[in-house]
C-alpha cells in the first residue's frame, strides 16, 4: 500500500494532463498484468511480479517506458515510430500513448518473468 501511496506522489508532481496519461498508463499496466506490486525503482514508478517487469517516468518532452531489451527487442516493429534505446522507448508527450501496445508489451514481459521463475524452481 505504502508504494502506491509512493507512485501517486510521484504522478502528483505533474502537471494535470500528464498526472492523466500517467495515471492512464498505471492502469493499463496493472490490468495488462494485475498481480504485479508497484513500487519506486531507480526513481521512477516500476512494476515486478517475479522481478522487474517494467517501469515509466515523465519528462519535459516524452513520457519513458522501460520494458527491458527484451521488451524493445520483441515489439521494436511497432515501435519503431518512437526513439528507442537497448531497454526504454520515448513516447512524445504530446502525442497520444499506444495503450493497447503497451499492455502487449507488459503481458509479454509477465510470461517472460513467469517462465523465468518458473525454471529456476525446477
Amino acid at each position: 500500500m505504502e508504494n502506491n501511496i509512493l507512485i501517486d506522489n510521484y504522478i502528483l508532481t505533474f502537471s494535470p494532463d500528464i498526472q492523466s496519461k500517467l495515471n492512464e498508463l498505471r492502469k493499463v499496466i496493472q490490468e495488462a498484468s494485475p498481480n504485479a506490486a508497484e513500487k519506486i525503482s531507480y526513481g521512477m514508478p516500476t512494476f515486478e511480479l517475479h522481478g522487474n517487469l517494467v517501469h515509466f517516468a515523465a519528462f519535459k518532452n516524452h513520457i519513458g517506458f522501460y520494458p527491458t531489451p527484451s521488451g524493445i527487442d520483441m515489439f521494436k516493429e511497432e515501435l519503431s515510430a518512437y526513439k528507442m534505446s537497448k531497454g526504454a522507448v520515448q513516447f512524445p508527450i504530446d502525442r497520444p500513448l499506444p495503450y493497447e501496445l503497451i499492455a502487449r508489451i507488459v503481458k509479454f514481459r509477465t510470461e517472460e518473468n513467469r517462465k523465468k521463475h518458473e525454471a529456476k524452481k525446477k
